[in-house]
């Protein structure tokens, strides 16, 4: 790895030198088009490459020579997870069963980072539908982990993930139903943000559209919320979709956290797994947290069981995607998926208006909570990448065995959350933890990962 690697530079550094004009769009793009051609055979991160994106890297150069950027990510390469429509290319979703046609119209999101100058290099893998962590689908194969290929990367955003740590350039979007960007970011020691509901609008909306987000994941803080500016943004295609907030989310990121109180979560709202390295990690960030001048106790806020819940909401809206195909093409989808349709099938109206409630006093509880907490400090998975090749088995049970235990509760409330890396495992795979707030409260997220990566800062996987 070179310091000097304009694909291992954050967006930042990118813009700096582009606006200094010691560096191009062009090169930037060639450099990591290099990477991508060297290093994605072994690790798989993308569905599509953006034949486009020469040509827009180009216009951006063009722009930068004469002094007038459209805007503020203008020529820094982005990707896209392939659940997400960008004009032009297919959104294939990771399954067989998806029309291969190109999409008409670019996703809010990508609208957004367009309108910024934002060059798409290509759509990055996902599982199928986005059901699950483990990163494979039956369309596109295994993504591996970049710091191991025989780890997985985790998912659902596997190809985003992968992508941010083989330093595939520096900003990507990946979207968030139960850990979904939060996950992969652990696994793949990147920083993975999973907004608020509704800050970052969506179109068209998934199977779990009650609870999905869409979020950035970089390398850096100060890259997530720069890259976090152009997604939220008002778009009415989404009913969902919060009111523009004129600001930066870079300002008051390095406010640090002094004086915030912040609560050590051991319960999630049930006895959630959790293995000694990512134990230690909580700990160790605890300390660092008590060092730049927080105020850190263990607490419970006093969760419903955020387990069963969540269980209800995936898995019956896995049910209903399934039933929106043939019975005679449901052969096609991934078999866990299938499992998990099975398992759910018959769900009463009344039996989800339950959950629904159940849902809202956990969103309460949390609320009530942050009257007296600024942040709140959990694991954010339950052990280090599991390997790539490992069949998934009894996906209902490995929900909370094995992928999401610690980060579907933050779905549910509807709070930011943000996966943040903290330092290595005996083996060398990366540690993480995970950082939440009061819903709306994004800025506070960002502030306590700035603190974080300022005392320990991250790395980027040396290929």
């Amino acid at each position: 790895m070179s310091a000097t690697d304009p694909a291992l530079m954050s967006a930042e550094e990118l813009l700096g030198l582009y606006a200094r004009r010691a560096l191009s769009p062009v090169e930037v793009l060639q450099a990591v088009t290099e990477r991508v051609a060297r290093l994605n055979p072994a690790i798989n991160a993308f569905a599509v490459m953006n034949p486009g994106a020469l040509a827009a890297a180009g216009e951006s150069e063009a722009r930068w020579r004469v002094g007038r950027p459209m805007g503020s990510l203008d020529g820094v390469p982005v990707t896209v997870k392939d659940l997400v429509d960008v004009a032009g290319l297919p959104t294939r979703r990771g399954s067989r069963l998806t029309e291969p046609g190109p999409a008409a119209e670019d996703a809010p999101s990508v609208t957004g980072l367009k309108a910024e100058g934002a060059v798409i290099i290509g759509k990055t893998t996902t599982t199928e539908f986005g059901w699950k962590s483990p990163g494979d689908c039956p369309l596109h194969g295994i993504t591996r982990n970049p710091w191991n290929v025989h780890h997985t990367p985790g998912g659902s955003s596997s190809g985003a993930g992968a992508a941010a740590a083989a330093g595939f350039g520096p900003l990507h979007i990946g979207t968030d139903a139960g850990g979904s960007v939060r996950i992969p970011a652990a696994w793949c020691g990147v920083v993975g943000l999973k907004p608020s509901f509704g800050r970052v609008p969506q179109w068209p909306l998934g199977a779990f559209a009650q609870v999905a987000v869409m979020g950035p994941m970089t390398r850096g803080v100060r890259d997530n919320a720069l890259m976090l500016n152009a997604l939220a943004r008002f778009d009415l295609r989404d009913p969902f979709c919060l009111p523009d907030e004129p600001r930066d989310w870079r300002d008051g990121i390095e406010d640090g956290v002094a004086g915030l109180r912040v609560a050590v979560l051991r319960r999630p709202g049930f006895d959630a797994p959790v293995d000694w390295e990512s134990i230690a990690a909580v700990e160790q960030a605890a300390q660092f947290l008590v060092e730049a001048g927080a105020e850190v106790e263990e607490a419970d806020p006093g969760l419903p069981d955020t387990r069963a819940i969540f269980s209800r909401v995936w898995g019956v809206a896995l049910a209903r995607l399934v039933n929106s195909f043939p019975e005679t093409r449901r052969h096609m989808l991934d078999p866990g998926l299938l499992e998990v349709a099975a398992a759910n099938a018959g769900m009463t109206a009344e039996g989800m208006m339950e959950f629904e409630a159940q849902r809202i006093a956990a969103a309460h509880a949390m609320a009530r909570f942050h009257q007296r907490y600024d942040l709140v400090l959990l694991p954010c998975v339950p052990q280090l990448a599991p390997l790539a090749d490992s069949p998934t088995q009894n996906p209902v049970e490995a929900l909370w065995t094995q992928w999401a235990p610690w980060t579907c509760a933050f779905n549910l409330t509807r709070q930011p959350a943000i996966s943040v890396p903290m330092g290595f495992a005996q083996n060398g795979l990366p540690r993480a933890v995970q950082l939440a707030a009061a819903l709306y409260r994004d800025d506070l997220v960002l502030r306590g990962a700035r603190t974080l990566e300022l005392a320990q800062p991250f790395a980027t996987a040396d290929l």
